[in-house]
């Protein structure tokens, strides 16, 4: 795993087990480790979170898995349940850079991103049932949110793989773009991101997390609470006011 700030608050995470970019042992501990410190970075404004190489993730490394006895089965599951919605949790958003194969725990991984940016030759799929598995770090209950359950439950069952184009159709991807160019998509739309007013925009993330599986009634009062509390009283509030008065670009802080 490798981090690398790059400006406006942007953290770039690589996955580095190519060609698959497999999330063995080594690599969820070096993401973990990845997820430690940007929990503890406030200035980090924006994740983007891309495998090195041809590929993004073709997921878990089942020869690795295949050693692991069916009693420890039960903990990797639950580690990995953990670090993906400490992913999904961080106060930045994150946003996952697709090229080639996003496939299983790839997938799954890209569901904890906020927003997905793919590559035109990309192909992303749930196929654990072609291999007598389920999907097990959050796809059975990430996938559903955000296609709706019929489609989730047509990616599951059939274990059948989709292309980018189908991907942004059905709203699994938020950009297609042309292969080799899905990372400085993502990166530009970061820095876009790390250029706006940072309390602001991680309000917005925690309260849409918080309300989406709450009444509306209650989502708007979490809306209400964040609004009062976190931003009407910010200088990031007074700064960008002021910098649209004053006709020129904001100076956001943070604060």
């Amino acid at each position: 795993m490798d981090r690398r700030s790059e400006g406006d608050g942007v953290e770039l995470l690589t996955l580095r087990n190519p060609p698959l970019n497999l999330l063995s042992t080594a690599v969820m501990t070096g993401l973990a480790e990845a997820v430690d410190s940007l929990e503890r970075s406030p200035s980090t404004r924006c994740v983007v979170l891309t495998g090195e190489g041809k590929n993004f993730c073709a997921g878990a490394d089942l020869k690795e898995m295949a050693t692991i006895g069916l009693a420890e089965a039960p903990k990797v599951v639950r580690h990995g349940h953990a670090l993906f919605s400490r992913i999904a949790g961080l106060n930045a958003p994150v946003i996952g850079a697709i090229q080639g194969l996003a496939l299983g725990g790839g997938l799954e991984l890209a569901l904890a991103c906020d927003l997905r940016v793919a590559g035109e030759s990309a192909k992303l799929g749930a196929p654990e049932t072609s291999f007598g598995l389920m999907p097990a770090y959050g796809g059975t209950q990430r996938l559903p949110r955000l296609l709706g359950v019929s489609k989730a439950a047509e990616m599951i069952f059939t274990a059948g793989m989709i292309h980018a184009a189908e991907a942004w159709r059905i709203g699994l991807v938020n950009q297609v773009v042309p292969a080799g160019q899905e990372l400085r998509a993502a990166r530009d739309l970061a820095h876009t991101i790390g250029q706006r007013a940072p309390r602001a925009v991680q309000a917005a993330k925690r309260v849409m997390r918080e309300g989406r599986e709450r009444p509306l009634s209650a989502g708007l009062e979490l809306e209400a609470r964040a609004f009062e509390g976190e931003v009407l009283g910010s200088e990031d509030l007074r700064e960008g006011l002021g910098s649209f008065a004053e006709h020129r670009p904001p100076r956001f802080t943070g604060k």
